[in-house]
């Protein structure tokens, strides 16, 4: 194809234009920075299992706290950001995620499962901020043309966080677990399980206040440098913009595949390790082992995904990805065994490419509206504050292997939205 004025072949739209790539690093280490809290979230529910001796459907309150907070900051969030600047929502983003971080110093002290939930739902209330910033934000760094890819391309360090997270709560978390099971704690005097219980959630602390330290030098570099202004910073909703994004179908669309994709997510991964050892044994430092595949699998991938997109339909490998997930999770649950645990880590590869591809057809052509456009997709991840919630409550009553029963579903509801986002597209 030529350009009709000169003859010539159109240049290749740059992918990050380079007066851009250091606002575009320092934005895209946020995505690293969510993905490391929100993983190491996905272990809490195994060490507190332990540490506080909870069943299944109470540890996944981590998840209804940690989630729950997209659903009651989005809106405001966005509201915020539209009043100010993308920079600024960060900045306020990155202050609520450290003051929630460094409150687990009072929360360990307090040998309480309430005062965690607390922190952990400021702390999110925090990285909500940032994602309903910061992926808008991208996809405005650059060229229209790219801008799908290029969110995936960010998106694609939020798994290397995720894998980070996993690695130090191994470390820190999960190896300082004592020994002792159910049973052995409430057979012990109370100073004795207050002393391990002490050092146990201690341990938890740690790697929580370490993160804060380091973000609050991220937040230093991002007050000091000066950011480029998005196309609509300045531009104004105009009146009914509820009306128009709940009539737009391929938006609303989008939110619900959003909820499906991000309760899907949550629900693999928080049950693993209660999943690899209910098939396979083991303890949970050796069963985190498993889910730290999971994630290294799901970061390969999402580079993968983001090539793949450039030299083929981005909605047939969506839509494929979904169906190979469905299948993956059903063998998990029917299958069961080693084949099972294999199957559930290869189930995060095709999980990789499914928020960035919904959230940028769900903005798509929203125009001023993107901001709100965007909280309502921030605000759909209150699916991983839910939807977990249904698989613990299975768990406890039916065993880890049919609980996922729930993420199947959800994977089902994602290939009928892949297939009707294929069938509205021109022929």
């Amino acid at each position: 194809m030529t350009d009709r004025t000169t003859g010539a072949a159109p240049a290749r739209e740059r992918l990050i234009p380079s007066h851009l790539i250091w606002p575009f690093a320092l934005i895209t280490s946020l995505f690293f920075a969510w993905g490391l809290a929100s993983n190491m979230t996905d272990t809490l529910l195994a060490a507190f299992k332990k540490i506080l001796s909870l069943t299944d459907l109470r540890t996944a309150l981590i998840q209804n706290a940690y989630f729950g907070a997209y659903f009651v900051f989005a809106l405001p969030a966005a509201f915020f950001i539209r009043r100010f600047t993308y920079k600024t929502g960060i900045l306020l983003g990155l202050l609520l995620y450290i003051i929630g971080a460094f409150l687990f110093l009072p929360a360990a002290s307090s040998l309480a499962f309430g005062p965690f939930l607390v922190a952990l739902f400021i702390l999110a209330g925090g990285v909500t901020f940032l994602e309903t910033a910061a992926n808008p934000y991208i996809l405005e760094l650059g060229p229209a043309e790219t801008a799908t890819r290029r969110l995936n391309l960010a998106q694609s360090f939020n798994p290397i966080g995720s894998v980070t997270g996993i690695v130090l709560s191994e470390i820190f978390i999960l190896s300082k677990l004592n020994a002792a099971g159910e049973a052995e704690r409430a057979a012990m005097s109370a100073s004795e399980l207050t002393e391990i219980q002490t050092g146990e959630l201690a341990a938890v602390m740690g790697p929580y206040v370490g993160v804060a330290v380091v973000l609050v030098l991220i937040a230093a570099l991002i007050a000091l440098t000066k950011m480029p202004r998005a196309r609509d910073t300045d531009a104004l909703p105009e009146p009914g913009v509820l009306g128009r994004l709940l009539s737009n179908r391929g938006y609303v669309a989008s939110v619900f595949a959003q909820f499906a994709y991000v309760a899907a997510q949550v629900c693999v991964w928080s049950f693993t390790i209660r999943y690899v050892m209910a098939e396979v044994g083991g303890d949970e430092a050796s069963a985190a082992v498993y889910l730290r595949y999971s994630l290294i699998l799901f970061l390969v991938s999402r580079f993968v995904c983001t090539w793949l997109m450039g030299r083929m339909s981005p909605q047939r490998l969506f839509t494929v990805l979904a169906a190979v997930a469905l299948a993956l999770t059903l063998v998990a649950i029917f299958v069961g065994g080693s084949v099972g645990v294999y199957a559930l880590v290869a189930t995060s590869a095709c999980m990789s490419l499914m928020f960035p591809t919904i959230f940028s057809w769900g903005v798509e052509g929203l125009g001023t509206d993107t901001k709100i456009g965007a909280a309502g997709l921030v605000m759909a991840i209150v699916g991983g504050a839910v939807v977990p919630m249904v698989q613990g409550a299975i768990s406890d009553a039916s065993g880890a292997a049919f609980s996922y029963i729930v993420p199947a579903v959800c994977f089902a509801a994602l290939v009928v939205y892949g297939l009707r986002r294929r069938s509205a597209l021109p022929a």
